[in-house]
């Protein structure tokens, strides 16, 4: 089945060029463009993409807003920002809102293409910068519920960079049974995305890494 992907920048030359370039793959459709965050918010609803490539500098609402509001309203439906901004601050509200990944857009096309497969497979996508970002910037959730030991292995695979097959797969359950126990554990850490979620895990030493590795 083809990942649905919706494109979302302000200069139409930017859409233009990321359409050319992902129409090569034929595991990849584009259903729909939008020049600003409210635009991406009704076509997401109307549409239900797969995976959004929303740019965070956006007229009438920006793409951190647009990312917070479509991950509340459409929990299935992954977000990758992907813009020329790499400071701390926005790579820090981007995945606050619920991003999934944060990349450049100098990207090359072919790990573009990868990063939209990966995100709708459930897997964390960052550029190494914002990696290194994340793991400084992002705090542990404030009293965070117990995680049961399933949850605590669902968790330790996710952030060891596995799709949600690979993590069915190794526990010997269902993707939908995957989805499930994601979906408690980032209600349990009160995070709105597998990102933060994942960043936690790095931070606790559930897995044995900087995170830059591991998330990049």
């Amino acid at each position: 089945m083809s990942i649905r992907v919706l494109i979302v920048d302000d200069h139409a030359v930017v859409r233009q060029g990321l359409r050319i370039f992902l129409d090569l793959d034929d595991e990849i459709t584009i259903v729909g463009e939008a020049a600003d965050g409210a635009a991406a918010l009704e076509l997401a609803r109307r549409l239900r993409p797969d995976v959004v490539l929303m740019d965070l500098l956006l007229p009438v609402m920006d793409g951190v807003t647009a990312i917070g509001k479509i991950r509340q309203e459409l929990p299935d439906t992954e977000v990758i920002a992907l813009t020329s901004v790499m400071e701390n601050n926005a790579v820090f509200r981007a995945v606050q809102a619920g991003a999934i990944g944060y990349l450049l857009k100098d990207t090359e096309a072919p790990r573009l293409r990868q990063a939209i497969k990966a995100a709708a497979a459930g897997q964390v996508q960052l550029s190494p910068e914002a990696a290194a970002i994340l793991v400084r910037e992002v705090r542990t959730p404030h009293n965070p519920q117990y995680l049961t030991s399933r949850e605590n292995d669902v968790l330790r695979l996710l952030a060891e960079g596995l799709a949600n097959k690979e993590i069915a797969h190794s526990l010997n359950i269902s993707e939908t049974t995957v989805k499930s126990h994601v979906k408690s554990i980032m209600q349990k850490l009160d995070v709105s995305s597998r990102t933060q979620a994942a960043l936690h895990a790095v931070r606790i030493g559930l897995v044995p890494s900087s995170g830059q590795d591991l998330l990049s």
